[in-house]
């Protein structure tokens, strides 16, 4: 196996310039992907590990608990570097020419936003976008700013050409942020993009994904996730390899079977939502309460599940020995960390099973028998679903976001997802892909070129096999 190293390095370096370099004759295209990376988190002590939770909670409730005559923030991952799998982020570029820039990726919001150069020393040292670099910036003078649960950016209302997954659009409007709290933004990440739908934006503006999707400059209108897992492995470094986020088609070696699409209720397009039809604890079915208690957003870019107090309280009675928390651990519950918890969802198709791992989030103490769940409680909010399902369900499928008709799709993880897990991997560079599209805001001409990211993904993931 050692005289087979050469080689397969061999076959690495030749994926990646094929993937990487400049852009191919124009044939047709099935779309473009775009790896992802994830940042887990530093050794906390209890307290540390109260504070997140307590932020996390808090960030949930402040994003959900909108009115909707207000306008809508943009994303809630003040915990974006703070926790295993807390969050995934991509990478796009800006301006002319284009910088690259990490940001979280959030289907539960709808604006795009980056720290700028004047940003303040909250967020410094984050390789931020600077305006004067770009030929093509225009300052739209209006003012930006989203409150999270504990705390907030601020800036202005900006115009750029803004390119992802080997698409552009050419005036692309953002935020660009020149304040965020205290230890808002943490090394790569320098923004977030929301990938709900406009009907949610703060700014107005047509997110980035849709104005592609609606101009047809996707082979198929749609995108899909598949997110690895390190909440289990106890060696992970502070970034990962996270997975990958194509767009305009799904990536068949991901999964297996078929995708089960469920449509977004009647009238109700602005977050990715569904209904949670069933749900089972242990093998015992948990009571759902009405229709409209049971929608669901699903959001990447939330880490953990919330839900209404009753249905939380249900989940936990299926569970011996288990106890809510206080303080700074309202919300979450407490469970003897022996048991293998078993937590099946269902859309109104298949269940679909979260692994006891996902479930099982983090020890009440160093030296604790006893462990939080993932699953905690949040108050009610007028127009807002009560159940907020992220990437404790997410990793543990392969979805699909579709904009036409407007629904949501699962499908179980292949053997070649699942080998992600817990993967030793070089974490991805910044990558842009070949040009495959180029847009205004009003409309779309289509250029299409070769793009090999998606091959790269599984390629990579095939010759590190080779080498161990």
């Amino acid at each position: 196996m050692l005289a087979s190293k050469p080689f397969a390095l061999f076959v690495l370096l030749f994926l990646s310039t094929e993937a990487f370099g400049v852009p191919r004759p124009l044939v047709p295209a099935a779309g473009q992907s775009i790896d992802l990376k994830r940042r887990s988190q530093p050794v906390r002590n209890a307290t540390e590990w109260a504070r997140w939770a307590k932020s996390q909670r808090d960030t949930v409730i402040s994003k959900y608990s909108l009115q909707p005559n207000q306008k809508r923030g943009t994303g809630e991952n003040l915990i974006v570097n703070q926790g295993d799998d807390s969050s995934f982020y991509g990478t796009l570029a800006i301006g002319t020419p284009p910088y690259s820039f990490d940001v979280i990726l959030d289907t539960g919001s709808s604006d795009l936003w980056v720290a700028s150069s004047a940003c303040q020393s909250s967020c410094a040292g984050t390789g931020n976008f600077d305006s004067a670099k770009s030929s093509t910036f225009h300052s739209l003078n209006h003012d930006f700013g989203v409150t999270y649960g504990s705390g907030e950016v601020t800036g202005t209302l900006a115009e750029d050409v803004v390119q992802m997954a080997g698409f552009t659009i050419e005036n692309q409007q953002f935020g660009s942020v020149t304040s965020t709290s205290s230890g808002f933004l943490q090394n790569p990440v320098t923004g977030l993009i929301g990938l709900a739908w406009q009907s949610l934006s703060s700014s107005g503006a047509m997110p980035f994904w849709q104005a592609l999707a609606s101009s047809g400059s996707w082979d198929s209108p749609l995108m899909a996730f598949q997110l690895s897992r390190f909440i289990n492995d106890s060696h992970a470094g502070g970034l990962e390899p996270g997975g990958s986020l194509t767009m305009g088609y799904v990536n068949e070696s991901l999964y297996t079977g078929s995708i089960d699409y469920q449509d977004i209720p009647a009238g109700k397009v602005s977050f990715w939502l569904q209904e949670i039809t069933s749900m089972t604890v242990q093998g015992d079915l948990v009571s759902m309460p009405n229709v409209s208690a049971s929608y669901a957003a699903i959001d990447t870019g939330t880490t953990l599940i919330a839900g209404p107090s009753s249905g939380i309280a249900a989940i936990y009675a299926q569970i011996p020995g288990s106890s809510p928390g206080t303080g700074d651990w309202e919300g979450f519950y407490s469970y003897p960390c022996a048991h293998e918890i078993n937590v099946e969802i269902s859309f109104g198709g298949p269940s679909w099973a979260i692994s006891p791992a996902d479930f099982q989030f983090q020890q009440t103490g160093p030296s604790s028998d006893y462990c939080y769940g993932a699953f905690y409680s949040i108050p009610p909010s007028q127009g807002t679903p009560q159940w907020i399902i992220g990437d404790t369900f997410l990793k543990n499928v392969y979805s699909v976001f579709r904009y036409n008709p407007p629904s949501v799709g699962f499908a179980a993880l292949s053997q070649t997802a699942l080998a992600m897990n817990g993967i030793e991997a070089v974490i991805p560079s910044a990558t842009l892909g070949a040009n495959a599209a180029t847009i205004t805001a009003n409309g779309a001409s289509r250029v299409t070129r070769t793009s090999s990211a998606a091959v790269l993904l599984i390629s990579v993931v095939l010759v590190l096999a080779m080498l161990h």
